[in-house]
């Protein structure tokens, strides 16, 4: 029988002064906002001991319990929601995810993930586990993702995650100028008290990522990360232990940096920036079936591209 689960968390810094839906929206990246704020009417969320309201500002270090209803028992729902499908083949499916979308459902969000609109493309994948998901990107991470449409791609692109020969290439924007690029070999578990957070930690899993400086700006670096291992959150932990975190990250990101003298332009799209600026760029894996090394490269998103135009102009103008 099903049972009432529980989620618990502290505000960071990052979130400080935000509205409580809209923080715990950030926080809780697998459930909606439009969930959250329905289970704060419900008396479901509890804030520092107390039932808020969802106008509410959180502080840092704020105590946030969520009491998560059942699930509902039923099988995956089949939605006909947009797909940019950038391969398909009897084997595999690659899609180019926007921010946004949840790969998964999980609590609060049984419907409307990346998984709803594969069972409703390929009917045939609510047959293999997680519908042949086999990884994942963070809700407001864009970019590529390989979906398995077979069980013998599913084990085979499981071994490959495993021994690593599966290549993801990401573009990110970082807060700080980056002097130059390197690799950062840190395991990462979950946050000895924050549950929800993923941190650097002795106690964590092996993860090996290898970054390179595209391009400097005045107080930011678009960086390519390559990555070895695909922990939660990696990128994300691992570019904010090495204190330059991702630009818009509500979870490890910080405060926001402007540059000084920036234009109102760019204060603007800095500020308007509200997801993570992380987006997988390229995928490269030995396809199941022929054995030959695939590849496939997506565009940067707009949002992306915006923020980089108004940096490099900024940087332009101030070195004039």
């Amino acid at each position: 029988m099903n049972q009432e689960s529980t989620l618990s968390a502290s505000i960071p810094p990052g979130l400080a002064g935000q509205r409580l839906d809209q923080a715990l929206a950030a926080l809780f990246a697998d459930i909606t906002r439009s969930q959250l704020q329905q289970w704060i009417e419900d008396g479901r969320i509890i804030l520092n001991g107390r039932v808020p309201r969802k106008r509410d500002k959180v502080k840092e270090g704020d105590a946030v319990e969520i009491r998560v209803p059942p699930p509902v028992e039923s099988g995956w729902k089949a939605q006909a929601l947009p797909l940019e499908i950038v391969h398909e083949d009897s084997e595999l499916l690659v899609i180019n995810k926007p921010s946004g979308l949840v790969v998964h459902p999980g609590a609060g969000n049984p419907e409307g993930t990346l998984l709803n609109a594969l069972v409703a493309h390929a009917p045939k994948l609510a047959q293999l586990p997680r519908a042949g998901i086999v990884h994942r990107l963070d809700k407001d991470t864009s970019g590529l993702l390989v979906v398995a449409k077979t069980e013998h791609a599913r084990q085979n692109l499981i071994e490959q995650l495993q021994e690593h020969s599966v290549e993801r290439e990401y573009l990110t924007i970082v807060n700080g100028v980056m002097v130059a690029g390197g690799t950062i070999e840190a395991p990462i578990g979950r946050h000895r008290t924050q549950r929800t957070r993923m941190a650097v930690s002795s106690q964590g899993k092996p993860a090996v990522s290898h970054y390179r400086v595209m391009k400097k700006y005045r107080a930011h670096t678009l960086v390519q990360v390559r990555l070895e291992s695909g922990r939660t959150h990696q990128i994300r932990v691992h570019m904010a232990h090495l204190h330059y975190p991702v630009v818009g990250d509500p979870v490890y990101g910080g405060r926001l940096k402007i540059p000084t003298g920036a234009s109102e332009n760019l204060k603007k799209v800095l500020r308007g920036f509200r997801r993570q600026a992380l987006h997988a760029l390229k995928l490269s894996l030995v396809h199941p079936k022929t054995g030959k090394r695939v590849q496939w490269a997506t565009s940067v998103p707009e949002d992306m591209s915006k923020l980089m135009e108004a940096l490099a102009h900024d940087a332009k103008v101030h070195s004039d």
